[in-house]
């Protein structure tokens, strides 16, 4: 791309095919529709984080046990992340628009039942229901942001906007949710997703065109690969949490890892031979796709790492109250929200493939910088969260936006529902393997208060050991994604690939 480009500048779409005269040509133009969008983002960034708040509450006023309280957060998490590869197949078959609206109907009903909650497990069974819908909404608000228009340049922006949207969700709603306690009962912290499931609806439903048929194909569901698939997901969410629970020593997480690896290899084998698979293996194996997805696996990894292992050192170690330690997250918040107007003209500048390789690598920069010098005080933990928010701000929308680009038409919303997924998976693996190496080196109880010297330095060994395992995992995951991406150049565009083989799929 050139430097001299105008953000709003008309430019040729993936592909090299000439932007249809019928999209959008700026994001006011796309306004009603990208509200809608933004949305959905916003429910799927709040919702964790706003209720975790309110969790003490809920186990008080429900009666719930520690178990119970897990999983009133954890069964959403892992249906969402379980049903997110199902539902973008099912999308693309029966319409992404179509399942996206049956999906927030579906919320908004769900957040309505939180009124008649007055158990745990009925509460736990509303948030595996929410699950659902947000499996059938997130993954397509980023695919329809992405056929909403034919430039990358505009396809960035509106990416960039949608995640911004909810990123401030993310920012913001531990704060709102604690003023909201204190005048109201919990139960409106999820009241609050039925407006924005009904803004969401109005956007989508007025904002957005039917789909194309010719934008979607009609091979028969894989039921056996959905099924291997969904397993295979699931196992590997709740095996991270089993580690840090359960302790390495435990016989049920190594039991779940092996379920989910045997899931896999059963997966693989059945995508390989099946006639008409859920995940066409060859797609992901396109240089752009498969570096698109290294990026994203990379940056979830060391996201999720550093965030754990920051909160730990900030309140255990260094024995920061709970309130200090969440301003101490305050770089990554601010790198966040802030770095957003700047994101799309990084891009226009060097384009995406060089603004993912450099993004990602920020991510595993600022991993390094934790791993060697985070022990010697908080200046270098503020440059470490500030250098993996700046790579996650760029690398979280040109990989998703590359990943689509390597894909044909008719399998954006299965491509949006991969990216998310492998980040969901990996961002569980950085917890875990913290979690994991925690359990190994520390002894004694790592919640106690006057830890011994030697406990200070195991805890110290820990996190390093932590963090340099980190690092080198999502080093090696860039690296990858930088030859398939250095692949993807000089064996041409996958987007057009995909355009010429959308003819002959499925159609």
């Amino acid at each position: 791309m050139s430097a001299q480009r105008h953000p709003d500048e008309t430019i040729t779409a993936a592909g090299g095919a000439p932007a249809s005269a019928s999209s959008p040509t700026s994001l006011r133009a796309a306004g009603l529709a990208l509200a809608g969008l933004s949305a959905i983002f916003l429910f799927e960034m709040l919702d964790n984080s706003i209720l975790n708040v309110a969790l003490p509450t809920i186990g008080r006023d429900l009666h719930a046990s520690t178990t119970g309280l897990q999983w009133v957060t954890g069964s959403y998490a892992v249906v969402f992340g379980g049903l997110m590869l199902v539902f973008g197949a099912v999308a693309d078959r029966f319409g992404r628009r179509r399942i996206m609206l049956i999906g927030l109907v579906l919320l908004g009903v769900a957040s309505l039942a939180t009124a008649f909650v007055t158990t745990a497990d009925q509460l736990i069974a509303v948030r595996v229901v929410m699950g659902i819908a947000a499996a059938m909404t997130t993954p397509g608000s980023m695919a329809l942001a992405f056929r909403l228009f034919d430039t990358e340049s505009l396809r960035v922006r509106a990416i960039t906007l949608i995640s911004t949207v909810g990123l401030v969700g993310l920012a913001v709603g531990p704060t709102v949710g604690g003023l909201v306690l204190a005048i109201a009962p919990w139960q409106v912290l999820l009241l609050v997703n039925v407006p924005i499931a009904a803004l969401a609806f109005v956007g989508i439903r007025f904002g957005i065109a039917r789909d194309d048929a010719a934008d979607l194909h009609r091979d028969p569901i894989d039921v056996a690969g959905a099924a291997l698939g969904t397993a295979t997901i699931v196992f590997a969410l709740v095996a991270p949490t089993l580690f840090v629970n359960e302790g390495a020593g435990s016989w049920l997480p190594w039991a779940m890892t092996t379920a989910a690896v045997a899931g896999a290899i059963a997966f693989v084998r059945r995508e390989r031979t099946a006639r008409h698979p859920l995940l066409d293996l060859k797609l992901i194996a396109r240089p752009l796709v498969s570096s698109g997805l290294a990026f994203k696996a990379a940056a979830g990894l060391a996201t999720a790492g550093l965030g754990y292992m920051v909160t730990l050192q900030l309140q255990l170690a260094w024995g920061w109250p709970p309130a200090l330690a969440a301003l101490g997250m305050l770089p990554q918040v601010v790198v966040l929200l802030g770095a957003g107007p700047f994101v799309n003209p990084f891009v226009e500048r060097v384009g995406l493939g060089r603004a993912a390789w450099l993004s990602a690598s920020a991510v595993v920069i600022g991993l390094a910088v934790y791993a060697v010098l985070g022990s010697f005080g908080y200046a270098w933990v503020a440059i470490s969260l500030a250098l993996v928010a700046a790579g996650l701000r760029v690398v979280g929308v040109v990989a998703a936006v590359n990943v689509l680009n390597g894909l044909p038409k008719n399998r954006t919303s299965i491509g949006a529902a991969l990216s998310d997924s492998v980040t969901e998976v990996a961002s569980a693996i950085g917890v875990a393997v913290t979690g994991t190496v925690l359990a190994a080196v520390f002894v004694g109880t790592l919640a106690s208060t006057n830890w011994v010297p030697a406990q200070t330095a195991q805890f110290q060994q820990a996190i390093t050991i932590s963090a340099l395992s980190l690092t080198v995992i999502a080093a090696a995951l860039v690296g990858w994604g930088i030859v398939r991406t250095r692949r993807a150049g000089a064996g041409g565009d996958d987007a057009a690939n995909g355009a010429v083989e959308t003819r002959g799929m499925g159609q």
